[in-house]
């Protein structure tokens, strides 16, 4: 079951009093995400504000199964095939990676169908989406200085958040979000596709990733900019601000500190 609030930050004691259990948004960042388990009633429920993208791609993908027969039952051998695998049982992080995974391919070939263009924001959880982080790493970042990427290891790391952002089907935009200690967070990366800029998806994923870190009860969000950079980021408010990074990780010289009470 899908349904609609106007703020995702309602509170939801009611939905557990009826014993729904809360399970977290997933890879979903602007979802929420309950369960049923009880005498003989099996429910997922999934809210998304009133106009949310997912809502649209979700009732696009139900209607191409409803009005395509052979897609349906294709889709239906699938998950029985994924069930059958033991890797599709194994936990990665609140949902079983085989089997969600497992469909993506699927889903995405019916997203194209479908024709959706709508923006969707997630946190990286597919192969081809970290194969897509690691691209916009090395492409815009690291082989430009020639050296290789020395922090791979926040692939897998709590504190390490690495976001991308889907028009359709195709990866456009990717940011690595460290989450440091007092609230606070610092971007690290942030890259858009070359071949979209000028159309503004930097301004719109940027709003995405400060709307989910103020949901997320963050106060305040750095960088270190670099001075090709600097007009972009005064133009979303940030200004001159401290970086104090905890990690003490060196810095580049000429990159200018700004930040963003959130």
């Amino acid at each position: 079951i899908i349904a609609e609030v106007r703020d995702l930050c309602f509170p939801y004691q009611a939905l557990l009093d009826l014993g729904y259990e809360y399970r977290g948004g997933f890879n979903i960042p602007f979802r929420k995400s309950f369960s049923l388990r009880d005498h003989g009633v099996d429910v997922n429920l999934h809210i998304f504000e009133t106009d949310d993208p997912e809502v649209e791609l979700n009732l696009l993908f139900r209607d191409y199964l409803r009005q395509n027969a052979a897609a349906k039952k294709n889709y239906e051998v699938l998950k029985h095939e994924l069930l059958k695998e033991e890797a599709s049982h194994e936990m990665k992080g609140p949902f079983y990676k085989g089997y969600t995974l497992g469909k993506n391919d699927f889903i995405k070939g019916i997203i194209k169908e479908t024709g959706f263009k709508g923006l969707r924001f997630l946190i990286c959880s597919h192969h081809s989406e970290w194969k897509a982080a690691k691209r916009f790493r090395d492409k815009y970042f690291f082989e430009p200085n020639n050296i290789e990427d020395p922090y791979a290891w926040t692939f897998d790391h709590q504190d390490h958040k690495h976001l991308i952002l889907y028009q359709g089907i195709e990866i456009v935009a990717y940011a690595h979000i460290q989450l440091w200690p007092e609230q606070r967070t610092a971007i690290r990366i942030i890259a858009v596709d070359e071949n979209r800029r000028g159309s503004s998806l930097g301004r719109q994923f940027m709003q995405l990733i400060e709307k989910w870190l103020r949901m997320e009860k963050y106060k305040s969000i750095h960088t270190e900019s670099s001075p090709q950079a600097l007009g972009f980021y005064k133009k979303l408010g940030y200004a001159s601000m401290p970086f104090d990074d905890p990690d003490e990780y060196e810095n580049d010289p000429n990159d200018i500190e700004v930040g963003k009470t959130l």
